[in-house]
């Protein structure tokens, strides 16, 4: 097994910077690797790699259960990277913090298609598998299980995507974990805006010649015109206009914004993981999540609106399950939220209250 460096930040969480000084364990990083991997898509893949994170020391009691892992899962284009950072590993990995990684074994996954792990680009492009959640998923409950032998998870969170597969653990291992927290997502399948904005940034990249059925030379220019999509799916109207009050500021804004998203972005990557969600729906099954669950929303989420009201009925199929609706802030960041835990922690301190029982 090999260890590596990563620098890709998931778009929505650039804001809030890269390098500090830790006062936590170092991160470990390692691959996992998997071999003949079938897909829910019948496809298979001889070999395949997961990288992954950790921090801290798993524990077990004597009845050899694991008691303190604690799986983070990332969004959509994004990697373990988003949560090594001050915003994030800074206000709860370090000493007296509430994943206190001297305390924690804590695991940061880099899904099949995001990272360091196995990906189209790494040469089969649009020859790759068509993976979806259920094998994300999947692939998750491997490593921890084959790879780290982690047979029970103090807590599930994640982001976006990763609140999306937060739901999923719920329902496919249910005995598993103590808590689950998913943030920025909703449990239903994904449609309306959601879905087209989705089908938008896609039909950019297949719909352009210049990506060739994926065997593209240089990157398409339809990658340039998803990156625009995503923007306004990702957007923060109030926190943007006091960023770029003017035109002038807006225009340096938008170019800027676009630029940096682009570096080390690939076309194929990027339409593999938002094709991932097209047979996510875990609403049927809701009722069988069996440990408490928390899931925290921000009103000024322009993926995930509160109008929509979806999670206020949903949530009452849970049933240990809670909804925190965050009001909009100057702290807030819209979607970005979500890696932000300085605003919603007191909601995660009061999740491991409550499900301290289930240890």
């Amino acid at each position: 097994m090999k260890k590596n460096a990563f620098a890709l930040v998931f778009l929505l969480v650039a804001c809030l910077g890269a390098g500090f000084a830790a006062d936590h364990p170092a991160p470990v990083s390692d691959d996992f690797v998997v071999n003949n991997f079938k897909f829910k898509s019948g496809e298979s893949l001889p070999q395949l790699t997961l990288h992954y994170v950790t921090l801290g020391t798993p524990k077990r009691d004597s009845s050899g259960k694991v008691t303190n892992a604690v799986l983070i899962l990332h969004g959509t284009g994004g990697t373990h990277a988003q949560f090594l950072n001050q915003g994030f590993a800074g206000v709860l990995f370090g000493p007296g913090q509430l994943l206190d990684a001297t305390r924690y074994f804590i695991v940061l996954p880099d899904n099949i298609g995001h990272g360091q792990s196995t990906k189209p680009s790494d040469g089969m492009h649009a020859r790759f598998p068509q993976y979806d959640y259920d094998d994300m998923v999947a692939l998750q409950h491997q490593l921890l299980t084959d790879g780290l032998k982690i047979n029970h998870l103090r807590l599930v969170m994640g982001t976006s995507m990763g609140g999306m597969h937060t739901w999923m653990w719920g329902e496919t291992y249910p005995g598993f974990m103590d808590a689950l927290m998913p943030l920025a997502s909703l449990p239903v399948q994904i449609a309306g805006r959601n879905r087209m904005v989705r089908r938008m940034a896609m039909d950019s990249i297949r719909e352009d010649p210049g990506w060739n059925n994926g065997e593209y030379k240089a990157q398409p220019h339809g990658l340039v015109s998803a990156m625009r999509i995503l923007m306004i799916m990702s957007s923060i109207p109030l926190q943007w206009q006091k960023e770029a009050p003017t035109r002038d500021l807006a225009d340096q804004f938008y170019e800027k914004w676009i630029a940096a998203r682009l570096k080390g972005a690939d076309a194929n990557d990027m339409l593999y993981q938002f094709n991932s969600s097209r047979n996510y729906d875990p609403s049927p099954k809701l009722q069988d999540i069996q440990a408490p669950l928390l899931a925290i929303n921000s009103a000024d989420d322009q993926i995930n609106p509160p109008e929509l009201r979806i999670m206020e009925e949903k949530i009452k199929s849970v049933k240990r399950g809670r909804f925190v609706l965050l009001p909009i802030t100057d702290q807030t960041r819209g979607h970005g939220t979500h890696t932000l835990p300085a605003i919603w922690k007191q909601y995660l301190q009061e999740l491991l209250h409550e499900s301290e029982s289930r240890r």
